[in-house]
C-alpha cells in the first residue's frame, strides 16, 4: 500500500473522518457556490448535518448543472487559486470544466500513486503513460501519480502505435497505462512487428476510461502476458484515481477517505443495498477547486460485500458494466454494449472488435452488430463463416434474450481507437 494509514483504516475511524470532511464540505459549497446554495434552499436542507446518513436528504448534481455553469460557475475558490483546468472528453455532449487548486493536485498525485501501487508498481518500475495529455485528465493524472510513487515515467501520450511498441521494447516498460481497447491494438501491432510481448518485462497494465468485460481482461492478459488492472475515474469527480482494483482483481477499491460512494436505483433515485446493481453517485470530500455533491455518474455498478484479502479497508465497486444513459432498448430489452462484448469475447473465431449499428427501416428501429472475424479465419470458407455467424447470433440471443442481426466483417475493418473505442453508431437521425 502507498498510504496504509488511510487504505487500511478501521471502518469506524474512516466513518468519523468522512463525517468531519462532509460537514466541512457542505458548509463550504453553501457559502461559495451559488448553484448549491440555491439547490439546498429549494430542497429545504441545511449544511449542518450530524450523520453520514443525512447526505441522502441532499439534491443530486447532474452533468447539466456543470454544463449550465460553464466554464467557472461551480468553482468554490477564486480563479486566482486555480492552478490547473481540465475538462471531460465530451463523448456524451458539451464538455464540462473542472479546476484544481495546488492542494487538489497534491491529493490527486497521491491517489494515483495509490492506484499504481494497487497494480504492484513501485519506485523500481518504468511506467509508460499512453493516455492522452491535455484537457483530458488521464495522461497527466497517471503521470503525476507515477512521479509521486518514484517510478520512471515515460510521457509518450497516445498515437503512433508502432512507436509505442518499440518504446515498450527498448525502454523496458513494466507498467502500461491506456484504455483496454488501445491495449488490444498495441498487442495486435506488436504481433505485426514480430515482437512477442511475453518476452518483454511488462508486468501490469492499468486500463480504464471505458467499460470492458472480464472476458476482455482475460484476452488482454493472454495476449500481453501481464496482469490487467481496471481503474476508474471521471473528470467531474477528479479524473483517474477514484477507484482501482488491487492484485486480487475482484472489485475496485473506492478511495473512501476522499470520495463518498452511493449506489442508487436510476428510476426511483433511492439507495440500493450493497450487492445490488444501480447507478454510481459520488460526493467529493476533499476537493477544493470544484467539489461536487451527490454527482450522478450514469455509470452502472454495485458494491461488492465483504472484505478484500489485500488488507485494504475501502469498499469495492464492481467493474462498470455500462451507463444508464447509453443503454440500448431493443424490443423492450435493456442492453449495454459491454454485454455484447462479454458474449463475443468467449467465442473462438471472432476478434474483440465490434460496433453496434442503430438505424431505421421505415418507422422501425433496426440493430445490427458488426463483428470482426479473427485474423486466421478465411473469408473463402463460406460454410465456416455461416456457422460462425449463426453461433454469434445465437449466443447473443441466449445471453441478452433478444435477437440481433449479426454481420461478420474482415479483420481490421472496424476503425481502431487510440482512446475510447466507438462501440455504438447511431444512424437513425
Amino acid at each position: 500500500m502507498y498510504q496504509p494509514e488511510f487504505e487500511a483504516m478501521a471502518r469506524e475511524e474512516l466513518n468519523d473522518l468522512q463525517l468531519q470532511r462532509l460537514q466541512a464540505l457542505l458548509k463550504r459549497v453553501y457559502e461559495n457556490v451559488p448553484l448549491y446554495r440555491d439547490k439546498f434552499d429549494a430542497a429545504g436542507v441545511s449544511p449542518d448535518i450530524t450523520s453520514l446518513e443525512d447526505l441522502s436528504k441532499f439534491p443530486f448534481t447532474v452533468k447539466d448543472d456543470m454544463r449550465s455553469a460553464y466554464p467557472y460557475g461551480m468553482f468554490a475558490v477564486p480563479l486566482k487559486d486555480i492552478v490547473r483546468v481540465h475538462s471531460s472528453s465530451g463523448t456524451t455532449g458539451q464538455i464540462t470544466v473542472v479546476g484544481y487548486t495546488k492542494g487538489d493536485i497534491e491529493r490527486w498525485s497521491d491517489l494515483m500513486a495509490r492506484t499504481l501501487a494497487c497494480a504492484g508498481a513501485g519506485p523500481e518500475d518504468i511506467v509508460q503513460v499512453t493516455y492522452g495529455y491535455g484537457l483530458f485528465t488521464g495522461g497527466l493524472g497517471v503521470h503525476y501519480g507515477s512521479e509521486r510513487l518514484g517510478a520512471t515515467t515515460i510521457p509518450i501520450s497516445g498515437g503512433n502505435t508502432k512507436r509505442q511498441v518499440q518504446v515498450m521494447k527498448d525502454f523496458g516498460t513494466t507498467i502500461l497505462a491506456c484504455t483496454p481497447s488501445y491495449a488490444l491494438l498495441i498487442a495486435e501491432t506488436a504481433l505485426e512487428m514480430g515482437i512477442d510481448l511475453h518476452d518483454l518485462p511488462l508486468k501490469a497494465g492499468i486500463f480504464g476510461a471505458e467499460p470492458w468485460s472480464e472476458n476482455m481482461r482475460l484476452q488482454v492478459e493472454e495476449i500481453m502476458g501481464c496482469k490487467a488492472i481496471d481503474i476508474y475515474g471521471l473528470s467531474e469527480i477528479m479524473g483517474p484515481g477514484v477507484a482501482s482494483e488491487c492484485s486480487e482483481q475482484h472489485g475496485l477499491h473506492v478511495n473512501e477517505d476522499h470520495f463518498l460512494v452511493e449506489i442508487i436505483d436510476p428510476e426511483t433515485l433511492q439507495p440500493v443495498p450493497d450487492g445490488e446493481s444501480g447507478e454510481v453517485v459520488f460526493t467529493t470530500l476533499t476537493k477544493e477547486g470544484i467539489p461536487v455533491i451527490r454527482y450522478r455518474t450514469r455509470d452502472i455498478s454495485r458494491i461488492i460485500p465483504g472484505e478484500c484479502p489485500c488488507g485494504r479497508g475501502f469498499r469495492r465497486m464492481e467493474r462498470v458494466t455500462g451507463r444508464s444513459d447509453d443503454m440500448l432498448i431493443i424490443r423492450g430489452v435493456n442492453v449495454f454494449p459491454s454485454q455484447i462484448e462479454q458474449v463475443l469475447a468467449g467465442i473462438p473465431g471472432v476478434a474483440p472488435h465490434y460496433q453496434v449499428i442503430l438505424d431505421k427501416r421505415g418507422s422501425m428501429d433496426t440493430v445490427e452488430v458488426n463483428v470482426e472475424v479473427a485474423p486466421d479465419m478465411s473469408f473463402d470458407e463460406i460454410r465456416e463463416l455461416e456457422a460462425l455467424q449463426n453461433r454469434v447470433r445465437g449466443e447473443i440471443q441466449s445471453a441478452l434474450a433478444v435477437s440481433i442481426a449479426v454481420k461478420l466483417v474482415e479483420p481490421k475493418s472496424i476503425e481502431r481507437s487510440q482512446g475510447k473505442a466507438v462501440r455504438v453508431i447511431d444512424k437513425r437521425s
